[in-house]
């Protein structure tokens, strides 16, 4: 399926800035079964300096600064995207997740696709007993780690109630975890901090679902804003596969990948630093729009798993 993409994120501020610094990471990049076809992102007022640049996981970097006063910042992206359907998987067929956590905890593979990167604790994600004995529910001895998984994801939505505004971006997975409540942000570190504490590697996708599901599908939650999932290490055939815990369904055509890291604080749409007095608004507004599938003299974009070989220490192949 191939998308228009729109988001708008304005800061009005309290008092005239007169000087501010920021990253955002708002420009989409191609990824496995996903393909920018353009992107463009405008700041407004236009910046004094400007650069782009990719970030350790791959995701898309744009630094500017503004040096003359100002009391609004707007920045929006435009993009056209093609999204692949997901690789059908059997969740039967992957690993069991002793073994996954195994691979994972014996890999020396420092590539970014790495499943050691998303082992261990973070800044957003801390590794708390209470939520690593709710996440162990999903997976007694022997369970194959998409079955787990999945489980977790389906348990997650059906226990907690999807509430904005009843978190923030600094709310920690223990807090929402002890509340049952917020939004995919909260989901997926609950999500990710569950596994974590079982030694199976998860990571943070920031992105998008489309606005307007097919006819008889329902609105998913999340849609009018920018969304987050989890990725799950399943093992080196499976690779890293997509789950939303918000909407308790497998990440695919309807997802659109902004950025991956670790956890929130890795892919933040827009951090900076203003130098100003009083506070601000935020505003974002987003649109997915389906333009339809590709053209027929053109085969439709391939869904390829974000694999990386798992090797033991010390650098055997097994």
């Amino acid at each position: 399926m191939i998308y228009d993409v729109r988001q708008v994120t304005t800061y009005d501020y309290g008092s005239v800035v007169p000087f501010s610094r920021h990253v955002a990471r708002l420009t989409p990049v191609d990824r496995p079964g996903q393909a920018v076809r353009v992107a463009a992102l405008g700041i407004e007022p236009p910046p004094a300096e400007r650069s782009e640049a990719d970030d350790f996981f791959g995701n898309r970097i744009t630094s500017f600064a503004l040096d003359h006063p100002h009391d609004l910042l707007k920045v929006e992206l435009r993009a056209r995207i093609e999204v692949a359907p997901a690789e059908p998987l059997i969740g039967g067929l992957t690993p069991p997740w002793e073994t996954v956590a195994d691979l994972a905890l014996g890999s020396d593979d420092l590539d970014p696709r790495s499943p050691a990167h998303g082992l261990y604790p973070s800044r957003r994600v801390t590794l708390e007993a209470p939520i690593t004995a709710y996440a162990a529910g999903s997976f007694p001895a022997g369970q194959p780690i998409l079955d787990g998984a999945s489980d977790l994801m389906r348990r997650i939505r059906r226990d907690f109630r999807y509430a904005p505004g009843s978190t923030d971006a600094a709310t920690r997975p223990d807090q929402a975890f002890a509340t049952r409540r917020g939004v995919c942000q909260d989901f997926a570190h609950v999500m990710i901090a569950g596994l974590r504490g079982l030694g199976l590697p998860a990571r943070y996708v920031s992105g998008y679902l489309r606005t307007d599901p097919p006819p008889g599908r329902p609105r998913l939650e999340g849609a009018d804003a920018t969304h987050a999932w989890v990725s799950v290490w399943c093992g080196a055939d499976a690779g890293w596969v997509g789950l939303d815990p918000t909407n308790a369904m497998l990440a695919g055509e309807d997802h659109i990948v902004l950025a991956i890291g670790r956890d929130y604080a890795d892919v933040s749409p827009l951090d900076g630093v203003i130098i100003a007095s009083g506070g601000h608004t935020l505003d974002v507004k987003v649109d997915v729009i389906p333009v339809g599938p590709p053209p027929r003299d053109r085969p439709a974009l391939a869904r390829v798993a974000e694999r990386t070989p798992a090797r033991r220490a010390g650098g055997a192949d097994d």
